[in-house]
């Protein structure tokens, strides 16, 4: 399948960084067991801000126009939380596959050259995991950052790809493998990055701790 050929040199590749307001009782609900509902709502702001501060620094040296996608809370909430400096989009309505359609779709139609998506669950996310996802679309069609657990903590696009999106069992080991399976179905090209861990379970706060203490 034909890729655009504009440059990445000449218009920012869209970073949509999907992430929620951390209203305890609402989010990291699979962590409010151990953390509690305000210790789970602590981890997602805490984890949100070290993310965004990364992303933030990689347009200093990449082609990158961030975006936060956020769910829960409102828009004033959010300027409150991380600054009017931040482009917020509300998440829409339905799966976790039709709000990347529609965040997709958004980036595409103001003329970007390609997408990526992540989420803020994934701390150890850095420029240079960026800057190899923004090399590889220039060779690819699809690129996408594995997470440890099944799924991914990054895809990235140069065109709106909607298959990829659907009748994915989210939220499960499953989503890595029936993303692929999608791709070689539609012939689209992959380039997988280097796997990361993202912070959903008891099990992996220790990785979020080891972060934290090298302040990185």
């Amino acid at each position: 399948m034909a890729r655009p050929q504009a440059s990445a040199g000449e218009r920012p590749f869209g970073l949509l960084m999907f992430t929620r307001y951390p209203e305890p009782g609402l989010t990291k609900t699979r962590l409010i067991p151990h953390l509690g509902p305000e210790g789970a709502a602590t981890l997602q702001r805490q984890m949100t801000e070290h993310v965004l501060t990364q992303v933030t620094a990689a347009t200093q040296r990449l082609p990158l126009a961030v975006e936060v996608h956020f769910a829960g809370g409102n828009l004033a909430q959010m300027q409150d939380w991380l600054g009017s400096a931040v482009t917020y989009c509300a998440q829409s309505s339905g799966s976790l596959g039709d709000r990347l359609i529609a965040a997709f779709g958004q980036s595409f139609a103001l003329g970007r050259p390609g997408a990526i998506a992540i989420g803020s669950d994934c701390p150890a996310l850095g420029v240079d995991h960026l800057a190899a996802a923004l090399q590889a679309l220039e060779r690819v069609d699809v690129t996408i950052g594995p997470a440890t657990d099944g799924g991914y903590y990054l895809i990235g696009l140069r065109q709106l790809e909607t298959a990829l999106f659907q009748d994915i069992d989210w939220g499960t080991d499953r989503v890595l493998e029936q993303t692929l399976a999608i791709a070689t179905a539609q012939g689209l090209t992959v380039e997988l990055l280097t796997p990361l861990t993202d912070i959903d379970y008891p099990a992996d706060l220790p990785q979020w701790e080891r972060i934290v203490s090298r302040g990185v």
